[in-house]
């Protein structure tokens, strides 16, 4: 029986037109670097954003400085926050309709990411989501030590939530490393979804139970398991 359905944020279950990486890109290039997005999302996706900015400047920029990238970590908190500020924001589609759904059946909604708990809490407010109403908890990357694609964010839900066997529980995510941390946390199913981040091609590449390109696809797979 399926207790808990844990979810990432950006590209999964909240459109925001990949803000996050077209901000993280442009901090990293006004260091001096000419990176693309492809090359953002590949290195950058789902991960917490110092670390997602440090494995950008190892991988392609054969760079390991924690100054450098802290600094810009910085920048990139300022200008998120202000691009938040000043776009519209909007649920993925039938991201609403399928957590209603969810809750009447008794299945908890949680939310996880990789941003840090401001972040996570001010893109929260702008939707205007309430904790108890539209989803049940969330777990963000300032909450645990080590972060995606380790499994500790999704042991932190359950523990909350009193659920002991991960094989109560999903997890759904748009980017490749949202697949490894539900696979590292034992989770009955990892599920792709190409709303965001990584294409299906990329998704297939961790070997994920499904892939799905509308999160409404998941009332028939967890229909399938009853």
């Amino acid at each position: 029986m399926i207790k808990m359905i844990v979810f990432d944020m950006a590209g999964t279950t909240v459109d925001e037109d990949n803000v996050v990486y077209k901000t993280l890109q442009k901090s990293i290039n006004a260091e001096g670097f000419d990176f693309s997005l492809d090359q953002v999302f590949a290195e950058g996706a789902g991960k917490e954003k110092l670390q997602a900015i440090k494995s950008v400047l190892s991988i392609y920029g054969n760079i390991e400085n924690d100054v450098l990238a802290n600094k810009i970590f910085e920048n990139f908190k300022e200008q998120l926050e202000l691009a938040y500020d000043s776009m519209q924001i909007y649920p993925q589609n039938n991201a609403l309709e399928l957590f209603a759904t969810l809750k009447k059946n008794g299945i908890l909604v949680v939310l996880n990411t990789g941003y840090n708990e401001h972040t996570a809490n001010s893109l929260i407010r702008k939707l205007g989501w309430k904790k108890g109403v539209h989803f049940d908890g969330l777990v963000t990357a300032s909450d645990v030590k080590k972060n995606r694609p380790e499994p500790d964010m999704i042991l932190l839900a359950m523990d909350q939530f009193q659920i002991v066997d991960s094989k109560e529980v999903i997890k759904i995510g748009d980017s490749t490393i949202d697949i490894e941390e539900g696979r590292n946390a034992g989770c009955r199913l990892n599920i792709g979804i190409t709303t965001g981040a990584h294409t299906k091609d990329q998704l297939a590449l961790t070997n994920p139970d499904y892939i799905i390109d509308d999160l409404i696809g998941l009332l028939t797979i967890i229909k399938d398991l009853q």
